[in-house]
């Protein structure tokens, strides 16, 4: 994996741009000064560095150098610190406490992906939240960004089944038009999830 995506992230531009994804953005009040933020899949990091500004403690997990480098240059432009992992997501070990977990664009083959959000249920607070923009297998239609492959691509349902522990507070499948650098561009079909681990 690391190859393919150090190849799109070589460029000087940033690939997705440097902008966080809106959904992320319009939903970024629930995540409060001080909150320890897990970005699952960060790449060149605009969604960390954007949580930075906004107060939250910031860890971000990629399998790329290259676009973890990229991360750490635009955190200095902006004058923010995140905590780096050079890490494929099937091999981190997923511990400690945390206030928010993010996954933008974590497209995973589904047995990982499982086992992924099953972690990600354990390390969430309680009170913690989960945000999640993925494409659905309609994308494929579309062809304006994300894989090719349908078994990377969550639906709804799926989500549900593997987020249990979780109460959603939003969760919709809906067709919307991404604008995020040269790497996604037009009308998309997107699952979004925002989970919360209710206290026990």
């Amino acid at each position: 994996m690391g190859n393919k995506w150090d190849e799109k992230y070589g460029q000087k531009e940033y690939f997705y741009g440097t902008e966080p994804n809106s959904f992320l953005a319009e939903n970024a009040s629930k995540f409060k000064a001080g909150a320890k933020v897990l970005c699952l899949a960060e790449g060149e990091g605009r969604n960390a560095v954007y949580l930075a500004k906004n107060g939250c403690v910031v860890t971000a997990i990629d399998s790329s150098p290259v676009g973890l480098a990229k991360l750490r240059a635009l955190a200095k432009l902006n004058n923010v610190e995140v905590t780096t992992i050079c890490c494929d997501l099937g091999d981190y070990d997923f511990a400690g406490q945390w206030d928010a977990v993010i996954s933008i664009w974590c497209h995973l083959p589904s047995q990982l992906r499982s086992r992924v959000h099953q972690r990600v249920v354990e390390i969430l607070k309680p009170n913690g939240y989960f945000l999640l923009e993925a494409y659905t297998p309609d994308q494929l239609k579309f062809k304006t960004g994300g894989p090719q492959d349908p078994d990377l691509m969550p639906t709804l349902e799926v989500l549900e089944t593997e987020l249990r522990g979780l109460d959603a507070v939003l969760k919709q499948e809906i067709t919307r038009s991404v604008s995020e650098g040269i790497g996604h561009q037009g009308t998309s079909a997107v699952v979004q999830y925002i989970a919360v681990k209710t206290s026990s």
